[in-house]
């Protein structure tokens, strides 16, 4: 026989020895809420049960929470999902910028994205919470005279958590992969040293033992779907963070090492009910490691549910980013703590922000069995809008046959619309925590929108065209100079040209109008970037295009104008913004409060001038009312 001739790819060790220490990092980034989930689902679950942890009751649940995490997290996240990417960002903003694309911004589309953004703010202050606490709950066992310091104890992590969010997590980063990949390690040996022990857990992969379960305990049965969710919440932060990664390596992360540990240590949990070693209100993850190794089992749960709190509030700054460029948030404050990587920012408006509502929700329900009542419910409902939103997808960008849409999408409706049914039983019980936080933010980010929309209208009534102003403006007095106007439309004179010649009776030598419009695109090419028109001698026009994850610079954008035969003088430049007095009239009181509500966004956004990064000491600002 001849001998094997192999081609030898000198770049391949390389690309998978990238595609490897990607995958790494998503442990920590990605997977770390899913992956605290075994601390309380199980537990949560057999509570909800009524406390009857017989055989056959861990068997059901057993069944529950597998399949839940291969139909909602294997296939419709991972599998499916992941494909609808927004050149290779993620989350249900980066779907709603791709759709609206297609559907030039419809209402109902937009709608459904900003709704679905706004309830992951609410289940946002709570997964910090929950997954702390019943990490520090498992030193009850070994240390029972610690329980009145539980509550304390996670404060103080949760606070220093919080704390160190400006310093930036680049550094500390680097470790999240390993302590993950340690984490997921550690929780499938203990789950297959139970297996081992009791081999017939493993029989509820099994669907039959789930749906028997669903249907023979009536409604109390259905219920418990609300608390089996649980091991699933973390399947929407996984598709918000596919564009840190990439697909390729979460999909490696999940299906490699993730999915089949998260399965064993669930089956383990079942056999130690199986086993009967599990008591009343005890929770079976712990009981799994041997009495020696529980406070360095807890000790490393901890660290795991921290990096699972970093992994959440990163996601909601990042989320924050993307809210402001689309136009649905005032602007705010964001640090980039980190020159490598563009996803490392810190919002400190929304880090203290969440860190009281989280410190709050832990001293209030005091246990990560009060919390997991209000745990879900938001998640749940942002997952059923994220299934409406991939029906368009399948059907407008992939050209998917309808039938195939409605069947692939009529399950994952199917599923969320059940899991968003039994959540919504626990609003009395803490369920409506976090479905106020997203309805507040819901209200906020569309009062915004629709009241920025109605200023940048009036304000395009009140001026003139701009060809008509170039022609009368040839007679007009000059000064030295270049005076750059930030203007929302390029057509038009910008409100704050007009004061200026109406107060100062005069125009610089050279005219420059600004228009920065942000894509429904992450990001733009460098070559994309910039577009010159020059009008006359003495006016020109320049439009900056940035995507929704970029940060705008004008100073850098100003300086590649050279090329097009627009150079600038910084020292010679004034950037003239408008500073606006919103004046409510009208006689509907709620349309006052709605008035007055923007008024106080406006009034306390960040300035536009330090938003776009332009020098202070070339801004000159010229001040107006409006009426609305």
């Amino acid at each position: 026989m001849a001998p094997l001739a192999i081609d030898v790819d000198p770049h391949a060790s390389t690309a998978r020895g990238r595609l490897a220490t990607m995958a790494l990092g998503a442990l920590g980034v990605v997977y770390g809420d899913i992956g605290t989930s075994p601390l309380y689902t199980m537990k949560t679950a057999l509570d909800w049960a009524g406390g009857e942890a017989t055989p056959a009751v861990a068997l059901g649940m057993l069944s529950l929470i597998v399949w839940t995490l291969l139909i909602t997290t294997s296939i419709k996240y991972v599998a499916v999902v992941m494909r609808a990417d927004n050149e290779g960002e993620g989350g249900i903003l980066a779907l709603m910028s791709l759709l609206g694309i297609k559907h030039g911004n419809r209402v109902g589309i937009i709608a459904l994205g900003v709704l679905g953004a706004a309830l992951l703010y609410g289940d946002g202050a709570i997964t910090p919470a929950i997954s702390v606490l019943s990490a520090l709950e498992g030193l009850k066992l070994p240390v029972p005279m610690i329980a009145p310091y539980i509550v304390p104890l996670s404060v103080i992590v949760l606070a220093g958590v919080f704390g160190l969010q400006p310093q930036g997590s680049a550094r500390i980063g680097k470790l999240f992969g390993p302590i993950m990949t340690i984490w997921f390690v550690t929780i499938g040996v203990l789950g297959l040293g139970g297996v081992l022990h009791h081999p017939s857990a493993l029989m509820a992969l099994d669907p039959r033992y789930g749906l028997t379960y669903l249907f023979t305990h009536g409604f109390s049965g259905f219920l418990v779907l609300g608390a089996v969710f649980l091991c699933a919440t973390g399947a929407e932060a996984l598709y918000a963070d596919m564009g840190h990664f990439g697909p390729r390596p979460i999909r490696l992360a999940w299906y490699g090492l993730v999915l089949p540990m998260l399965v064993l240590n669930y089956a383990g949990q079942t056999a130690m009910v199986i086993d009967g070693a599990v008591a009343a209100q005890a929770n079976p993850f712990f009981l799994l490691c041997p009495a020696p190794l529980q406070i360095p089992l807890v000790l490393l749960a901890t660290v795991a549910t921290i990096i699972a709190s970093q992994s959440i509030i990163s996601g909601a700054f990042s989320m924050t980013r993307q809210a402001i460029q689309l136009g649905l948030c005032p602007r705010m404050h964001i640090t980039q703590t980190s020159a490598e990587g563009y996803g490392q920012i810190y919002v400190g408006f929304v880090n203290w922000l969440l860190m009281a509502l989280t410190l709050v929700l832990t001293v209030t329900f005091r246990s990560s069995d009060n919390l997991a009542a209000a745990f879900g419910i938001a998640v749940s409902m942002t997952m059923l809008l994220t299934s409406i939103l991939m029906f368009r997808a399948m059907r407008d960008i992939w050209h998917w046959r309808l039938a195939v849409s409605l069947i692939v999408a009529g399950l994952f409706v199917t599923v969320d619309l059940s899991f968003v049914t039994a959540n919504m039983m626990k609003i009395f019980e803490g369920g409506w925590v976090p479905l106020v936080v997203g309805a507040t933010i819901f209200f906020l980010m569309w009062t915004w929108r629709e009241c920025r929309k109605a200023m940048l209208e009036k304000l395009e009534r009140d001026t003139l065209p701009l060809s008509y102003f170039i022609t009368k403006s040839q007679n007009m007095r000059r000064v030295p100079g270049t005076a750059v106007y930030m203007t929302s439309r390029t057509d038009v004179v910008p409100v704050p040209l007009l004061h200026n010649l109406k107060h100062n009776k005069v125009l610089h030598q050279r005219i420059v109008l600004l228009h920065v419009k942000t894509e429904n695109i992450p990001r733009i090419f460098p070559e994309q970037r910039i577009e010159v028109q020059h009008l006359n001698d003495d006016f020109h026009s320049v439009v900056v295009h940035y995507g929704f994850m970029e940060q705008p610079d004008i100073p850098q954008v100003l300086e590649s104008c050279a090329a097009r035969q627009l150079s600038f003088n910084m020292m010679d430049t004034s950037f003239f913004v408008g500073r606006l007095t919103i004046v409510p009239v009208g006689r509907s009181r709620w349309h006052r409060f709605k008035v007055k509500l923007f008024m106080l966004m406006h009034r306390n956004a960040q300035a536009a001038t330090e938003f776009f990064s332009i020098p202070p000491n070339r801004v000159i600002e010229l001040g107006g009312q409006i009426e609305m």
